[in-house]
């Protein structure tokens, strides 16, 4: 067994202001995101200007916290946020969801994809590498506030964790998360998405993969005890919510190498951008 880390959740107290590690942890996923999709936007080609950048990871921002907080009051604990409304704005105290923060990122994606006249799917291709750092510094969070951990074990990583009622070693999930959601899933889709992929495969790999992280870290991971199991004495919410991921995420793939093959080693939506700002400039000279 293994002592669970003495880390204070709080990281400064200022009067009544206090600066917690898990809000920390979200703002480096969103710092980190922004650095590496600066960086791959010069050198699209100018496909992608850092003016772009800056507004999508903004409106993705909005998008994970508004999503996130709101799935999470939704799928998980709505009948307790219905009798204790101001409770819903104590994020610092934990309480986001992943499929739900998905859902609000989508629909930022929509309202960029609007604005900018990009492609639905060239938005999401391009910034799902990053998100497995956001995931992964979340789950740092949740194991610093000592929540979500797993099932009662044996083995010899097993934790204490202190605001556990049974004080019994459990496996330490939040901890496995951070490893398959983040550090694999982030090496996986940085190198596949290295080369030109068919439109929706990049998109497509990351809704498979979490999918299935997320799916099999639930059968060792507690489940909210508001909801316990859903069926069968192991069916979780977090495995329901990962079973349209999967779905979605084979479909993408089938579809993105048989209907969106690459052109001239290109995606045909990328050839058009480029097109038209080499005639921009033509224009201009």
């Amino acid at each position: 067994m293994i002592q669970f880390p003495d880390i204070n959740p709080i990281i400064v107290k200022l009067g009544p202001i206090r600066i917690h590690w898990y809000g920390v942890m979200y703002l480096i996923g969103f710092v980190a995101a922004w650095i590496l999709a600066t960086w791959r936007a010069k050198k699209s080609k100018g496909i992608w200007t850092s003016e772009e950048i800056s507004d999508l990871i903004f409106y993705c921002i909005i998008g994970v916290l508004l999503g996130g907080r709101i799935g999470y009051i939704v799928f998980y604990n709505l009948s307790f946020y219905l009798m204790h409304p101001l409770a819903m704005f104590k994020v610092w105290d934990g309480g986001m969801s992943f499929h739900g923060g998905l859902i609000g990122v989508m629909i930022a994606f929509f309202i960029f994809s609007r604005k900018t006249g990009k492609g639905f799917f060239q938005i999401s291709d391009f910034l799902a590498p990053m998100v497995p750092i956001g995931l992964g510094a979340g789950r740092i969070g949740n194991f610093i506030n000592g929540e979500l951990w797993g099932k009662v074990s044996t083995l010899p990583w097993a934790m204490v964790f202190p605001k556990d009622p049974s004080q019994l070693p459990r496996q330490p999930s939040e901890l496995y998360e951070f490893i398959l959601e983040g550090v694999v899933l982030f090496i996986i889709l940085w190198i596949y998405s290295k080369k030109a992929r068919p439109r929706m495969a990049i998109s497509g790999y990351f809704l498979l993969l979490y999918g299935c992280f997320r799916f099999w870290v639930e059968f060792v991971r507690l489940p909210d005890p508001q909801l316990g199991y859903l069926a069968w004495g192991w069916l979780t919410m977090g495995q329901l919510l990962s079973i349209p991921m999967i779905i979605f995420g084979l479909i993408f793939i089938i579809r993105a190498y048989t209907k969106h093959k690459l052109v001239d080693g290109m995606n045909v939506d990328d050839m058009n951008i480029l097109r038209s700002l080499k005639q921009k400039k033509k224009q201009k000279a």
